[in-house]
């Protein structure tokens, strides 16, 4: 049986969604354009990696908001286009652990081996560790996309479906891929959170010096490790859902996008707060762009009143 919302839950559902994302995006626009704006973040891999991580951050929320309301407005989608929109939601979603990953190994030789941090963290490695990002998480999932093409017939891919990715790829092999994947990735960036906090809170009792640097640093991974324990919630949501389904079995399309929120949503707002808000460098750079549209807009105020003023003497024949 096919269970729909109503015509006012479905509007008030997509608006909070599309509010949402105009929110977000507007944050992250604002950092992304304090970035490009000043070259002072250019040379430095740790806000590359961040502002990498906010794009990458972007990209997903934007296409998940895009799925979501294409599933209200019509249901069921082209295959083609589905393939499409789920390979860069979930390209998008495993890039956000690996990258946490590199931003706390940045800030792991920062502190322990600042003497080489400058020489085996430059610009150029960080752009080749961007690209080794991506490759490791495009590779395990485009053979999703290889082995529907393999099994699946070419009129499939001109069918509509409700877009989700077991609609798609269907294939039972596929899904204990994905699992153990899963498993891989997120221990390997588990165990490389807790080393790296571990060696910072180490190298922080050790010296006397830099002990607030080393803090804030220990902070940061903190949050990181908050932000990919959100990120894991993707993985645990399905058997969570299932679960909140049987105690709850009149409430499945409340429970849907509870879960949507809270999964997807939710931790977009962690990036552009562990940087964006905390970090004193970017803060002030963030401010001054602040300060300056704020300038921008009331000089063009007075100009606009000024130009009114001339218009007005120029009719009056003064």
């Amino acid at each position: 049986m096919l269970v729909r919302d109503t015509f006012t839950t479905a509007f008030v559902k997509n608006l909070i969604v599309v509010l949402v994302w105009l929110i977000l995006s507007y944050i992250n626009g604002t950092v992304v354009v304090t970035f490009f704006r000043h070259q002072a973040f250019y040379d430095d891999p740790r806000y590359i990696l961040f502002i990498h991580m906010v794009i990458n951050d972007a990209i997903q929320l934007t296409v998940t908001i895009t799925l979501f309301v294409l599933s209200y407005i019509f249901y069921k989608i082209n295959v083609s286009f589905c393939c499409f929109f789920i390979l860069v939601a979930v390209f998008t979603t495993r890039n956000t652990p690996v990258n946490l990953a590199s931003m706390a190994i940045e800030r792991y030789i920062a502190i322990c081996n600042p003497l080489r941090h400058a020489q085996i963290c430059t610009a150029r490695r960080t752009y080749i560790l961007i690209g080794l990002i991506w490759f490791i998480s495009v590779a395990p999932d485009i053979t999703d996309l290889f082995v529907t093409l393999a099994t699946e017939s070419l009129s499939f891919f001109h069918q509509s479906v409700f877009c989700l990715r077991q609609n798609v790829f269907k294939d039972p092999v596929l899904a204990y891929k994905r699992q153990a994947f899963d498993a891989i990735y997120f221990s390997c960036v588990f165990l490389t959170l807790v080393y790296t906090y571990l060696r910072i809170l180490f190298a922080a009792r050790a010296l006397s010096t830099e002990k607030t640097s080393a803090q804030r640093a220990r902070n940061t991974i903190l949050l990181h490790g908050g932000q990919l324990a959100m990120c894991m919630l993707s993985y645990v949501s399905p058997s969570v859902e299932v679960v909140l389904r049987l105690i709850f079995p009149g409430r499945i399309l409340e429970i849907r996008f509870a879960n949507y929120l809270i999964v997807y949503i939710l931790p977009r707002f962690l990036s552009p707060i562990i940087y964006g808000v905390r970090d004193r460098k970017f803060r002030r750079y963030l401010r001054r762009y602040f300060l300056s549209n704020r300038h921008w807009a009331k000089t063009q105020k007075v100009a606009d009143q000024d130009g009114g003023d001339l218009r007005d003497n120029e009719d009056k024949g003064f």
